[in-house]
């Protein structure tokens, strides 16, 4: 079974394929005691977001083996949150995404990687 980076990883190759944009691991460790990582996100339009979510969790089952916890939100409200435990997955629309600002909010923990 993965761990919560090595599943980050590979789910970035799933959001990178369903062209996502502006993709960030950001590692939490030592920040949160509800995750060790969050991988965010934005899809376009609600059609891409709910293509990313589906991808995500068939590609963590298929090549990671590991099955979400949940899914919360839908795609017409532009934030999509699917839970590995280890690693939350957000997937938010650009207005969304500005809105929440979870970078700012989380401004002072690691960024693993981050992909335009």
């Amino acid at each position: 079974m993965l761990n919560g980076l090595e599943l980050a990883h590979l789910l970035v190759d799933t959001v990178a394929d369903k062209k996502a944009s502006d993709i960030l691991i950001l590692d939490l460790q030592n920040q949160s005691m509800l995750t060790d990582y969050f991988l965010i996100c934005t899809g376009e339009n609600s059609r891409q977001i709910g293509a990313i979510a589906d991808s995500i969790i068939d590609d963590a089952r298929a090549k990671g083996q590991v099955r979400a916890f949940g899914r919360e939100g839908t795609t017409h409200t532009g934030w999509v949150l699917v839970d590995f435990g280890d690693l939350i997955v957000h997937i938010f629309s650009p207005e969304k995404r500005a809105f929440y600002d979870l970078e700012e909010l989380w401004r002072n923990s690691h960024v693993v990687l981050r992909m335009p």
